[in-house]
């Protein structure tokens, strides 16, 4: 077996073998292939595609180039869900304690942000003495005492992904469906879940901009964790509109708060109680009831546990940033647009996102949000409050708004989208 044959054979339009998909994903991450020779390879997948069963080989060898982590030891059945991404997206937060509320444990593998998204761990970190990274003894302490933990992937968890993971996004290949599902679940199974429900992102502010790309790779999703033994199901959810009323670390962190606390923004809670109530019947739980858990406190007591359980004061003041700034609505009417995408590229360039994984973050850095579309607005009324320790970053973040939103005359009618547009199994 060799590289350059596995490269011609999908540069030329062939499926590659079982054979040549084992041997291809083990040669790299062994560092027997090359990483010029797996970008070629990225790229021939990205131009030919991959049919189901080749998609399920490559996530089965990418699962296999590391460790397997094993909750049967838990009494309780077990339930994730993954995020495709998106701006204000902070529904992990609330959604794991909630859903250990209601009798599952949740092992929440989350990851940091790039670009325009948020990253979960990020937002944690903004929590004073939280950390992310934890062996795999502790996370299994933590989901016995608590229920439900957030935490960074350890590095035997699927190392194959890592390393093309870093190749596809310097080569132009991040797009590819079957890259981006065997990346996504080759970590989710691994992770040990027994049920997963995906949230696949749509709109201008998510990673697919179009419903019928999403639709695919959800299907595709939910056939691997299905081939896998994965109870799996997946909801597209609209991301052409921020999530929520902020978009930023501990900004975000206190609006997590609020709906744990029985408030918070009607699309947060909504978006956060459907998903609970897809892991709660994945996990074979479907009469528990997560409305009940926010409304009557226990869900809170089990974020103060789950945050106390990983070094972190619950009860401390999160970070604030020194410098803000306040852009007002353009004219008088109805908003009808705020474009998700140019509020995660402006929180971003404010500091509360990072252009390469090494960058730091501001954890006080960030947007609220005064108006969504449908509100009533009036020109010079508070729209956004831009939030950063660097003033020199309002003109860039500024750029990135300028035609963010639109507006329609007073009275005009305004019908929103649902959060949830489809649900797949």
């Amino acid at each position: 077996m060799d590289a350059i044959s596995v490269i011609r054979a999908k540069r030329d339009g062939g499926r590659l073998s079982d054979a040549q998909i084992d041997w291809i994903i083990d040669a790299y991450t062994r560092g027997e292939v090359a990483h010029e020779q797996m970008s070629a390879l990225a790229m021939a997948i990205f131009l030919t595609g991959m049919d189901r069963a080749e998609i399920a080989r490559w996530t089965a060898a990418m699962i296999a180039s590391g460790e397997r982590m094993d909750f049967s030891s838990l009494p309780r059945p077990t339930a994730d869900k993954h995020s495709t991404g998106g701006v204000g997206d902070k529904i992990t937060l609330p959604l794991a304690p909630l859903v250990a509320a209601c009798g599952a444990a949740v092992p929440q593998l989350s990851g940091r942000g790039l670009g325009h998204t948020g990253g979960t761990l990020d937002k944690l970190e903004s929590i004073p003495g939280w950390r992310a990274s934890l062996s795999n003894d502790d996370m299994l302490d933590v989901l016995r005492s608590v229920g439900s933990v957030i935490c960074a992937a350890g590095d035997g968890l699927a190392p194959a992904d890592k390393k093309l993971y870093a190749l596809r996004d310097v080569t132009g290949t991040v797009e590819s469906i079957p890259l981006i599902a065997s990346s996504i679940m080759s970590k989710k199974i691994a992770e040990g879940t027994g049920s997963l429900v995906l949230d696949v992102k749509v709109g201008s502010g998510a990673f697919m901009k179009d419903i019928d790309a999403a639709r695919e790779l959800a299907t595709t999703m939910v056939g691997l964790g299905t081939d896998h033994g994965v109870r799996t199901t997946a909801l597209l959810t609209d991301m052409a509109t921020p999530l929520g009323l902020t978009a930023g670390n501990a900004l975000e962190v206190r609006e997590s708060v609020e709906v744990l606390a029985g408030g918070g923004p009607a699309d947060v809670v909504e978006l956060t109680l459907a998903l609970a109530r897809e892991m709660l019947d994945a996990a074979g739980l479907p009469d528990a009831d997560p409305a009940k858990a926010l409304a009557d406190g226990t869900a809170m007591d089990h974020w103060r546990r789950m945050i106390t359980a990983q070094g972190g004061d619950a009860d401390a003041s999160l970070p604030v940033a020194r410098e803000q700034h306040i852009v007002t609505a353009e004219s008088t009417g109805v908003l009808t647009r705020l474009d998700a995408y140019a509020v995660g590229v402006a929180a971003w360039r404010l500091g509360a996102g990072r252009a390469r994984k090494e960058d730091p973050v501001q954890a006080g850095a960030g947007i609220e949000i005064h108006a969504k579309p449908g509100d009533q607005v009036t020109a010079g009324q508070p729209l956004l409050t831009l939030h950063t320790d660097t003033p020199a970053a309002f003109t860039y973040a500024l750029e990135a708004l300028d035609g963010a939103t639109d507006y329609a005359p007073e009275g005009t009618a305004f019908t929103s989208k649902p959060i949830v547009l489809e649900r797949i199994a």
